[in-house]
């Protein structure tokens, strides 16, 4: 695809971790420009990201656009949450039903791990470990210990995650795949993070949505990602696009491959060569 092909895009849908974040969890000056004109122009600018609300709004304070149109938007829980910064309020959700959150916490647990689950601005869980310090420092939200959690689960949350080494993982997801079937959708948005989330609910189906709310559809969307938790938003965008540091299983899903990766500005890049 030639430098000055210019794209029809009314919405540029992206994650955060390495993606449009380098390793040092910064948006670099250069794409914070590129973004900047995208949302004057009217393009709408939405982070899209497995984190929570309030642990996303750093990063679009960062940005200075979200007093726009075309940034009051934003999509939390890998898709289970869209959030209007303007009406201050949750316009998007899907949870997890209980019994799969009380069944998988309950096999987690036979294995010695520790699940976690999710409001906007907190994260639960039975027992502080190294590894719930871990998220909790990753997503900059607070940590609580739940005493009754297994009652608390009951409630039912947009999101668990049990956290632990990348082999147990593994096996774990296997088991609660083979017993829950197409009743939730179960993967690994880090090697160390395992996700558990409501059916037919991830970044492309909550971006498909929220595009057709504002009357257009998923071929005016242009989709950045790296990881499995981008799949669907890669697959569903008209405009989907790997990040060259990304997993190869992307790399093949998507329309576009950047040329540069998320240390050197390949968001940015991209999109003043095919946006801007």
């Amino acid at each position: 695809m030639k430098s000055c092909e210019k794209l029809d895009v009314r919405l540029i849908a992206l994650d955060l971790d390495d993606t449009l974040l380098n390793d040092n969890r910064e948006i670099t000056d250069m794409t914070v420009e590129a973004l900047r004109e995208c949302a004057e122009r009217g393009i709408y600018v939405v982070l899209c990201s497995g984190r929570a609300e309030d642990a996303i709004l750093p990063f679009v304070r960062r940005l200075e656009i979200a007093g726009k149109e075309a940034g009051r938007f934003l999509i939390a829980i890998n898709g289970c949450s869209i959030f209007d910064l303007h009406k201050r309020q949750q316009i998007f959700c899907r949870k997890v039903e209980a019994d799969i959150l009380t069944r998988t916490n309950e096999v987690a647990e036979a294995r010695g791990l520790r699940s976690e689950v999710y409001t906007p601005d907190t994260i639960y869980y039975r027992e502080e470990t190294k590894w719930t310090k871990l998220d909790v420092d990753l997503c900059g939200l607070k940590g609580a210990k739940v005493e009754d959690y297994d009652e608390f689960l009951k409630r039912g949350f947009t999101k668990m995650l049990v956290p632990g080494e990348p082999s147990e993982l593994l096996e774990l997801q296997s088991e609660l795949r083979a017993e829950f079937g197409e009743r939730a959708v179960i993967f690994t948005s880090k090697p160390y993070f395992l996700e558990i989330l409501p059916p037919n609910c991830g970044k492309g189906e909550a971006v498909s949505w929220l595009a057709n709310e504002l009357g257009f559809g998923m071929d005016k969307v242009m989709g950045f990602g790296d990881s499995m938790n981008d799949e669907s938003l890669i697959r569903m965008a008209g405009y989907g696009v790997a990040m060259c540091n990304g997993l190869e299983e992307m790399k093949k899903v998507a329309r576009f491959v950047t040329d540069l990766d998320n240390n050197h500005d390949g968001v940015g890049d991209f999109i003043k060569k095919h946006v801007l």
